[in-house]
């Protein structure tokens, strides 16, 4: 089992910043990657970013790349998304996610909202 909580959701204005934070728990040696996802309302979960684990190897959506940065902490078994010059199109719920042994884990998901 793993257990994800995100954290660091807020609002915000066009322009700003946000660092959101996913701690783990549970089956962490058994990670290959963290990613994040966001859903705005009515559309669809889609990708944002992506770390592994243990090389730190990361991937990003075309839409953030540039202003969006994910890192991880292998001591604090936690993730993070920085990220700048938010835009209101970033206006989400933020959700960690990891797979283990072919089983998707979900956070409960945070809150962004960026204010035009």
């Amino acid at each position: 089992q793993v257990q994800l909580v995100e954290s660091g959701g807020g609002l915000v204005q066009a322009g700003g910043s946000l660092r959101l934070s996913c701690a783990a728990s549970g089956r962490t040696l058994s990670f290959y990657a963290m990613n994040w996802f966001r859903q705005a309302p009515g559309k669809e979960r889609e990708f944002v970013a992506q770390i592994t684990w243990g090389g730190g190897s990361t991937r990003y959506a075309d839409a953030v790349k540039g202003r969006f940065t994910i890192s991880r902490d292998k001591t604090k078994n936690t993730v993070y998304l920085q990220m700048n010059s938010l835009k209101p199109e970033d206006t989400a719920v933020y959700f960690c996610n990891t797979r283990v042994r072919g089983t998707d884990y979900w956070g409960q998901g945070t809150q962004v909202t960026v204010s035009s």
